[in-house]
């Protein structure tokens, strides 16, 4: 298996892709739980922890733009 980017890596325009991505087969993966199909429930935490990873990443970034707004703005006032 090829190794993928690290999410600091990618824009967040695709970290918004990967989440939604991510989602999306963990309903799936849900589903064939409720269904009794699913042949790997351990791929159910995996893709847990890739929604958090995603998210927190998602959030660093969220948390750093406003770190960066507020000593702007807070540089212009002086």
């Amino acid at each position: 298996m090829a190794k993928s980017k690290p999410l600091s890596d990618l824009g967040d325009t695709d970290l918004i892709e990967k989440l939604a991505d991510a989602k999306e087969e963990l309903f799936n993966l849900r589903f064939q739980l409720a269904t009794g199909q699913l042949d790997n429930s351990a791929r159910m935490k995996l893709v847990k922890k890739e929604i958090a990873r995603v998210n927190t990443e998602l959030r660093a970034r969220e948390i750093a733009d406003a770190d960066a707004l507020a000593s702007s703005a807070s540089g212009e006032d002086n």
